[in-house]
């Protein structure tokens, strides 16, 4: 008979080993679980308090705010207020905050320009805004007014887009705004187009600063990338069918040029 003697200890260590990994495996699924479920709620917390600006509606009432020097501008319901008095440029755009959060201005860049995004892919550098030295908050779902105001001599930006303004050239705006705590930024750019005695205000992109957008960077510059081709082919093709209708014409103008009369019947009189 043959007798196998059994190490209890050795197997309870083994128990308890074997215990101790898969408390640590349903420890570890836990923290992971938890961890996710925090960020989806900070996500749905952070999507709360997203302010997201825009132009207003064109059936929104006419608004008006008053700058430093006591100057009033108005815009009615999706337009813009831009003026050039006495070598300052005063620029104040109708928005509407389409977001779920308050919007807090924080600061501004003004450029002559439509501002597409062949021209300019990228917003401006951050140490070029200015500081929005005025407590600018558009409520979440309502419309308010972003103003800004170009007044140095020496500014070379001023004098540029003076210039636009004269001439009857788009502007374009960019704001930098955030959530009511401060974060959350994001900037807007918006193009200001004359149209008549008055400026249309458009919306052309949105940038995230803390956090990667809805669109990836390389996607957007990607999308208007095609759009911009799809245009120069576009235009090569109307040029190309204008010029070969410009030579079918001329060629018709050049032969009935050269044609020769009819030639008349022979007079009987005529000896």
């Amino acid at each position: 008979m043959i007798f196998v003697t059994v190490e209890w200890a050795t197997i309870a260590s083994l128990a308890t080993a074997a215990g101790t990994l898969v408390l640590g495996l349903a420890t570890f699924a836990a923290v992971r679980s938890s961890n996710r479920s925090a960020r989806i709620a900070e996500a749905a917390l952070q999507e709360q308090r997203r302010p997201l600006l825009a132009p207003s509606r064109l059936e929104d009432p006419m608004q008006k705010i008053m700058f430093l020097e006591g100057n009033w501008v108005s815009a009615p319901g999706g337009r813009a207020a831009v003026e050039h008095i006495d070598g300052a440029a005063y620029l104040a755009i109708s928005l509407r905050n389409v977001g779920s959060g308050i919007a807090v201005c924080q600061g501004w860049a003004v450029r002559p320009g439509p501002g597409s995004s062949r021209d300019f892919p990228s917003h401006a550098p951050l140490e070029d805004f200015r500081l929005q030295s005025r407590d600018l908050y558009v409520p979440a779902g309502d419309i308010g007014m972003w103003q800004g105001a170009l007044r140095n001599p020496d500014d070379q930006g001023r004098a540029d887009v003076v210039e636009a303004i004269e001439t009857g050239q788009p502007v374009m705006a960019e704001i930098l705004y955030s959530d009511q705590i401060g974060r959350q930024r994001t900037i807007s750019r918006f193009g200001l187009v004359p149209a008549g005695d008055s400026w249309i205000a458009s919306l052309n992109r949105h940038w995230y600063l803390d956090w990667e957008g809805p669109r990836p960077e390389d996607l957007a510059l990607a999308a208007a990338e095609v759009v911009l081709h799809d245009q120069e082919v576009a235009a090569q093709r109307r040029a190309a069918a204008e010029r070969v209708d410009g030579e079918a014409d001329y060629g018709g103008s050049m032969g009935a040029a050269g044609a020769t009369p009819d030639a008349q019947p022979a007079d009987p009189t005529d000896p």
